[in-house]
């Protein structure tokens, strides 16, 4: 059955998504709540709870369609890490919408999905997708991150990885798969003060959000919920 939700959902894998896209908003001069509503809700499955996210929940047909489908949506997004392949995110995507959208485009633009399509009572729905960290490439989104790092911090950058490097050689138990996890949480690690989560990381500015290589995801969330 249907229920009534806020107007504009963004759903994401996991609940370290929510913080760093209302952070990246707010340092772009968003304002992140009216009359104490969020302009944007940003869920996950499982979500209040925490860890009950990921794609193999987020990617399936009926998830998405039980927002699509609910009273008073008038704007749906997708945000998932592309991991190793890009282009293979997007036809698991294209293949858990057709099932709501059957109009859905064949391809993905590099400026992120934002088109016009109806839900299941006939009402027009706005629906995006964005796959981090830019639509083409491999990765997630510490490899967005990574584009924010202030220029003047490029040599100690260079140098984390360089370390990163090392320790796997030297048995560092993380898998081949998390290196860039890794290679941001070690340079984070040597930041004023240490260790600070992604979106405490945007907040102090230790990247910098509204660097160039950030505004087309900016512009993507506008222009999906009219910011």
């Amino acid at each position: 059955m249907a229920r009534n939700i806020h107007p504009k959902v963004l759903l994401v894998e996991g609940d370290r998504d929510i913080w760093v896209v209302v952070r990246l908003l707010e340092k772009n001069g968003i304002t992140w709540e009216w009359g104490n509503e969020p302009i944007i809700q940003i869920e996950y499955p499982g979500y209040p709870q925490k860890d009950r996210g990921g794609k193999d929940k987020l990617l399936k047909s009926k998830f998405i369609a039980s927002y699509l489908n609910q009273r008073g949506c008038v704007a749906l997004g997708l945000l998932v890490d592309a991991d190793e392949d890009a282009s293979r995110r997007w036809q698991q995507v294209r293949e858990a919408c057709r099932f709501s959208m059957p109009n859905i485009p064949n391809e993905l633009p590099e400026t992120g999905l934002v088109f016009t399509t109806q839900n299941s009572g006939g009402d027009a729905i706005k629906f995006g997708v964005w796959i981090m960290p830019d639509n083409r490439m491999r990765g997630m989104m510490e490899n967005f991150l990574v584009k924010l790092i202030p220029e003047g911090m490029a040599p100690l950058w260079t140098y984390a990885q360089e370390v990163v490097t090392e320790a796997k050689i030297l048995g560092a138990p993380f898998t081949d798969a998390h290196q860039d996890k890794a290679n941001i949480h070690s340079w984070l690690a040597w930041q004023d003060p240490p260790g600070l989560e992604l979106h405490q990381a945007i907040i102090k500015q230790v990247f910098s959000p509204q660097k160039a290589e950030s505004q087309i995801f900016i512009n993507w969330l506008r222009d999906l919920y009219d910011l």
